[in-house]
């Protein structure tokens, strides 16, 4: 199995096939990881993910936690106190450690990761994929799975359209030093976000500042910005540099916002920022991609494994697909929100007014945060398609029975039974567990695919997720 690209997305799905022991090699075009150190936030569902895999208590010591809320346009709301996580905070991260720590776990269960290798040529047939290296090596695998970002290779050898807009605006993002008084920056700050939601200029501690200010044009985003670009457009929008100097990193993004027509060829498919790009807005990227990764994980393993129903790999398109051009609209939203325009920013005072409203800020936050996803998985109870957070059980936590990857079964009635399926799925029996249900099936990414009582419905549903009896 090859991965190309260890990025976020490529170091997880690493990390989740090893949990099946499906042999990865991971391939990296970058010879030395990534050296600028941009905070990403991970959000709760990505937070819940970790847990389950008993990575959480590794990331926290490298991680700043801070509240739920402000997500959505950054219009600034706390979040309901009640949310439906035992998580319900961000975590935020510097982007090399959350990626070395995920490659390291995934090196830790087996996988093995090439630096400096680049995909040149990509050639499939009924039996595997044959990969040609930039340098003229090749390499053959059953699967491959481009996680090589938004200029991804995979993708164009596939020939997969990538639909969208291109990018209108651009924004300026680093973290620097400033030689201004707090309060100076405090009262311009406050002036300029009036008309001007994108800028920002946002202490860090240590003298550092992370600013975000937009750009009068759109560059080509492989021209990293310079410190004088950030003077001069801080200079057009708040009438001051405020002393900017000594960068730690500075980048440029924009507002294209596209998404893969197809994650899957064949054997071939896509994850990550190669299936779906859109602007930072609500800063869902990177979770995005780990989530897309731990969908098809262990359905990839299944099918390399010999168990996957004949369906269960299309489910990974099925599933995913949705959930980016939901990401992708509102990630539009947002942009559109931060207008300096008068029509905008009408539209965004309305908002912030019914976002007093609990519903709409709960739905809102769910669709940043990805826990108000629900895949389709027929009719049935609400709890149906959708993750299951982590409860109390006999045994401690939910969520602690999960390191493993695999299915589980809870059962609250003492009846029910894995059977068959005991090789896939595991079977915790517990009447006390706190969830409201006689009897539910997790799949391994932890969203629930089957509710009730019944040892013959059950049957069914762990065929259709699980295969054949062994």
């Amino acid at each position: 199995m090859i991965i190309a690209g260890c990025g976020p997305t490529g170091a997880m799905l690493a990390a989740e096939l090893r949990l099946h022991d499906v042999q990865v090699l991971v391939l990296e075009r970058e010879t030395e990881p990534v050296s600028f150190v941009r905070i990403v936030g991970l959000h709760i569902r990505s937070i819940e993910l970790l847990a389950m895999r008993g990575l959480l208590e590794r990331v926290r010591p490298h991680a700043r936690q801070r509240p739920a809320g402000a997500y959505f346009a950054a219009i600034d709301k706390p979040a309901p106190e009640d949310l439906d996580s035992a998580h319900a905070y961000l975590l935020g991260i510097p982007q090399p450690v959350i990626v070395q720590l995920l490659e390291d776990h995934a090196i830790a269960l087996g996988a093995q990761v090439r630096r400096g290798c680049a995909v040149a040529g990509v050639a499939q047939d009924d039996d595997g994929v044959t990969v040609e290296l930039a340098e003229g090596e090749r390499l053959r695998s059953r699967y491959l799975v481009g996680c090589d970002g938004a200029r991804s290779t995979v993708r164009k050898l596939l020939g997969v359209g990538f639909p969208g807009e291109p990018a209108r605006t651009e924004t300026l993002m680093g973290e620097m030093h400033v030689s201004v008084p707090p309060q100076e920056i405090a009262t311009t700050v406050a002036a300029v976000r009036e008309t001007h939601q994108a800028f920002s200029v946002q202490p860090f501690g240590n003298g550092i500042h992370r600013v975000v200010v937009p750009a009068a044009g759109v560059s080509d985003r492989a021209d990293p910005p310079t410190i004088e670009d950030f003077r001069q457009e801080l200079r057009t929008i708040a009438g001051t540099d405020f002393g900017v100097h000594s960068p730690r990193w500075l980048s440029r993004f924009g507002d294209a916002t596209r998404l893969a027509e197809r994650y899957r060829v064949a054997r071939v498919l896509l994850a990550g920022d190669a299936a779906h790009i859109h602007p930072p807005a609500g800063g869902q990227g990177l979770n995005l991609g780990v989530q897309d990764a731990v969908n098809l994980g262990w359905k990839l393993a299944a099918q390399i494994r010999g168990w996957a129903p004949e369906t269960l790999l299309d489910t990974y398109h099925a599933e995913r697909h949705p959930v980016a051009e939901d990401v992708l609209d509102n990630t539009r939203a947002q942009i559109e929100l931060s207008s300096p325009e008068p029509g905008p920013r009408a539209v965004r005072r309305l908002l912030t007014e019914l976002m007093d409203f609990d519903e709409v800020n709960r739905h809102l936050i769910g669709k940043i945060t990805a826990i108000g996803i629900r895949y389709d998985f027929g009719a049935g109870p609400d709890l149906l398609g959708r993750r299951l957070r982590d409860i109390a059980v006999q045994q401690g936590s939910l969520y602690g029975l999960l390191h493993r990857g695999r299915g589980l079964l809870l059962d609250r009635t003492g009846r029910l039974r894995a059977g068959g399926w005991s090789d896939r799925v595991d079977y915790l029996g517990d009447r006390t567990a706190a969830v409201d249900v006689p009897g539910l099936l997790l799949r391994p990414d932890g969203h629930v695919a089957w509710i009730g009582d019944d040892q013959g419905e059950l049957d069914v549903q762990l065929s259709r997720w699980f295969g054949a009896m062994s």
